[in-house]
């Protein structure tokens, strides 16, 4: 069961919010995860590297962070079967580049800027992750 923490959850969404509105206001550009991530890769098309860079460092870094704070580790189930988890990380990789975004491109921002093509994109992969949620509980048994 998972906990309710609605403290916890407003906090990190604010946060969220706040660091994909610094990252439109400072560079123009939206807060989309594997659009950042993916052009850490070369070619380098502009001058945004560094702060690029700086955006996923900090993300690898928000747990390391949260640990010396709170001195509470921040827990994350994954599941041990590597084959399963392998075929996850090709269909997000699959759905990120054909949907032209992922979660936090289309969920985040793309619905703070009303876009329909986010909207769309945001009720598909809540819909699949439902689904996938209800098969692997309730048909599967895991």
């Amino acid at each position: 069961m998972t906990e309710f923490t609605p403290i916890a959850s407003t906090t990190g969404g604010i946060l969220i919010g706040l660091a994909a509105m610094l990252l439109i206001a400072w560079e123009g550009r939206i807060a989309g995860i594997s659009g950042i991530a993916s052009r850490l890769l070369p070619p380098y098309a502009d001058g945004a590297f560094p702060s690029r860079l700086g955006f996923v460092l900090g993300v690898v870094a928000a747990p390391l962070i949260y640990l010396m704070a709170s001195g509470n580790e921040v827990l994350q189930t994954v599941s041990s079967n590597l084959s399963l988890m392998a075929i996850a990380g090709l269909l997000v990789g699959f759905g990120s580049v054909y949907g032209s975004g992922c979660t936090s491109g289309h969920g985040v921002c793309g619905l703070s800027r009303l876009s329909m093509r986010s909207l769309l994109a945001t009720v598909t992969f809540m819909t699949t992750a439902f689904v996938t949620v209800f098969i692997v509980r309730h048909v599967l048994g895991d």
